[in-house]
């Protein structure tokens, strides 16, 4: 593999769902599919970690009763819901993908094993990380900064609904500032949600950069992929 062309994508799973921000919408995974592919055919190396926001998260489900272990674990499947609707998006416009869990479900997914991963890799596979972490209390974001590691990612490309990471929140102050830029310090120095605490942390340890956009169907995730100048890039 040489050097640059293997990038972690973490997708919320909202980019998957319709405009009320439920469920999955065939339209819009078909338009992830295609940014995907073309990230693919640029020659990058693709591994996807899926967010289950669109179905099911603790944060906005605390009112259900159900306690946070639980809770948890229903998200984690609700993360191999939208890894099989992307898998077969994918399929379905021709490009070979494997989905690899850490939540065991032999008859949907393979489970996570990073020599497996690899050579998915290698093959030309997009490989689709579902499942999070496997663990509860822990986030898709630190999911995606794990594997992003263990499969020697050089950069993480966080595709939100957001264009980038601001200086306040955008939606309740006019004046928000995006950064283009940011150093690891400075996000934790002014307290900017980049991505969750643990998630981050292991990001900045590594020294593995973070790259923070809005998904369009522009091109935006090409473009993330190839360094060009596209959201907020978070770096050592």
């Amino acid at each position: 593999m040489s050097k640059g062309k293997r990038v972690m994508i973490k997708l919320s799973g909202e980019l998957f769902a319709r405009k009320d921000g439920f469920g999955l919408h065939h339209e819009s995974l078909d338009e992830v599919a295609k940014s995907i592919i073309e990230v693919v055919d640029a020659g990058f190396e693709v591994v996807v970690v899926v967010g289950g926001g669109n179905i099911w998260r603790f944060r906005d489900t605390q009112d259900s009763g159900i306690e946070r272990v639980s809770s948890d674990a229903i998200g984690m499947l609700a993360t191999i819901m939208n890894a099989v609707g992307l898998q077969s998006a994918l399929e379905s416009l021709g490009q070979n993908t494997r989905v690899c869990s850490a939540v065991d479900v032999p008859q949907l997914a393979e489970p996570y094993i990073k020599r497996r991963a690899e050579r998915h890799l290698e093959k030309g596979r997009v490989v689709i990380c579902a499942g999070g972490t496997g663990n509860p209390y822990f986030t898709t974001d630190s999911a995606a900064a794990l594997r992003a590691l263990e499969l020697q990612c050089d950069t993480l490309l966080k595709a939100t609904n957001v264009d980038g990471v601001y200086d306040k929140d955008p939606n309740k102050h006019s004046d928000a500032v995006m950064y283009d830029e940011l150093t690891y310090s400075d996000a934790i120095s002014q307290r900017l949600n980049v991505m969750d605490s643990a998630a981050f942390s292991l990001c900045m340890d590594q020294s593995l950069p973070i790259r923070v956009f809005k998904f369009g169907p522009d091109g935006s995730l090409l473009k993330a992929a190839k360094g060009e100048k596209i959201g907020t890039l978070v770096h050592g």
